[in-house]
């Protein structure tokens, strides 16, 4: 017997979408001097609206404005007071989670369920957590006297935009900084709109900005000489531009950028859990996750009976409308990510590895690709080596521990791993010989704000989240 699910569409009137957006600078919302761009559903490149672009000139201004409010307002008030406005902000983020969840799903593509349940819910929780540190500083273990930096720039990316924002608004503004925030060019629309939370918020002027616009705006951003403390979370190659750029400087600096994380399945795993696990860690959002568990390494004995399992599992997944509740799969962010994933599988192909997709009928319009795996990868491939940022699995075996661990270890990144196993010894001795900044025992892609997050190599430095978040944004 087949189930078919009828549709169940949230309705995108909850979104309060505007025809046109202003930057947020000085606690106003203002045109730029860069040109309007346009944000695009990509789920059937529709233009949901006109957004205006900041310049060097507005980048100046935003950082000037939050060098005021941190020296005369922000940086001098007492912890427990700013508590107040960060506690404030996540209040609101839950009373307009509805809005902001259908907002996140038109201009991102991803489905509805995911920014309901997963981003919206984080991003509060994680300005919750930070205002419960906003009076504590002195008992984070960061010194006995802490202080914040001063103004914070802040450069977020397109596959999480309202959840990365709060990753990075939520700890400056608790350790007492300024922040002027870059949202990416395909997905302002709900940092624009926590700028409006920010507003009902009371919040001082200048205290958050918030500038759209492409790269150009996040370089100025970086390099302008009165911002004391970068943070990026974005591609490797523009993550070692950023540290070049801020070498030799006295700004502090944090990167979170690419991975390749090994999902690492041993033969005494509950193949039905590890299944579910598999699909979280590299089908969620499309696989637009940074600690995407992107390469699966199955133990021999048992990867006919999981690949099988998982095959079935995935005839299962409905790609559609990312506004559809039923809907697992969504859209592809951009049409240059799309080009990306196509001509990465391509050299799949080319390789040698076999691909398999379940059966699935792309829409005519947006931009689309099926959930896919590759067997008969080796380490070579381009597929087993490159990040995809897309639903890609590669899928390689091993026959011991040591095995797996040379080859999840095989990679110039470092985000994150995940490892299968009913022996806790082994999921103890095996994490700790991964070189990954998270390592999930058992599931895949959890998350929590008092846990901490990062890599190591070309995956960045520095952590987000936990007591160890509040570092990068203090002095002691």
């Amino acid at each position: 017997m087949s189930w078919e699910y009828a549709p169940a569409p949230e309705s995108r009137e909850t979104a309060r979408l505007k025809s046109s957006y202003q930057m947020f600078v000085d606690g106003e919302f203002v045109d730029g001097n860069g040109g309007a761009f346009k944000s695009v559903n990509p789920a059937t490149e529709e233009v949901l609206a006109e957004v205006a672009g900041a310049d060097a000139t507005d980048v100046d201004r935003a950082v000037c404005a939050a060098r005021r409010a941190y020296e005369r307002v922000w940086g001098p008030m007492p912890g427990r007071e700013r508590a107040k406005y960060v506690f404030r902000i996540a209040r609101l983020i839950q009373e307009r989670a509805r809005e902001l969840a259908v907002l996140e799903s038109l201009d991102n593509g991803k489905p509805i369920k995911e920014s309901r349940d997963v981003d919206i819910p984080l991003a509060a929780a994680h300005f919750f957590y930070y205002a419960g540190w906003a009076d504590k500083l002195e008992h984070a273990g960061f010194g006995s006297n802490p202080r914040p930096l001063g103004v914070a720039g802040q450069v977020i990316p397109w596959n999480f935009p309202l959840m990365m924002a709060a990753w990075k608004l939520a700890p400056a503004l608790a350790a007492g900084n300024t922040c002027v925030l870059k949202p990416a060019e395909t997905t302002p629309l709900t940092a624009l709109v926590l700028a409006e939370i920010c507003q009902q918020a009371g919040l001082p002027p200048g205290v958050v900005n918030v500038l759209p616009g492409g790269g150009d705006t996040g370089e100025a951003v970086v390099a302008h000489v009165d911002v004391d403390k970068v943070a990026f979370t974005g591609s490797t190659e523009v993550g070692k531009a950023i540290a070049r750029q801020v070498a030799g400087t006295r700004k502090r600096l944090t990167l979170e950028l690419g991975g390749k994380a090994a999902n690492i399945v041993f033969d005494d795993a509950p193949i039905d859990q590890a299944v579910e696990g598999i699909v979280n860690g590299i089908y969620f959002n499309q696989g637009h996750v940074c600690c995407a568990g992107s390469r699966l390494l199955v133990q021999e004995s048992i990867a006919g009976d999981v690949l099988s399992a998982l095959k079935d599992r995935l005839q299962t997944l409905r790609l559609g409308d990312p506004l559809d509740k039923n809907t697992d799969v969504g859209a592809i962010n951009s049409a240059e990510q799309l080009a990306r994933i196509q001509e990465l599988t391509a050299a799949g192909d080319a390789e040698g590895a076999t691909r398999w997709s379940p059966s699935c009928q792309l829409p005519d319009r947006g931009y689309w690709f099926p959930p896919t795996l590759f067997t008969g990868v080796t380490q070579a491939h381009r597929i087993a080596r490159e990040e995809i940022f897309g639903p890609v699995l590669s899928v390689l075996t091993f026959r011991t521990p040591d095995e797996a661990v040379a080859k999840a270890n095989n990679t110039p990144y470092g985000l994150s791993a995940g490892v299968w196993t009913e022996k806790g010894s082994r999921i103890l001795h095996v994490a700790q010989r991964l070189r990954a900044g998270v390592v999930w025992a058992n599931t895949f892609n959890r998350f929590d704000p008092a846990s901490p997050f990062g890599g190591y190599k070309e995956s960045g430095f520095g952590r987000e989240g936990g007591r160890h978040g509040l570092e990068a944004y203090l002095a002691h």
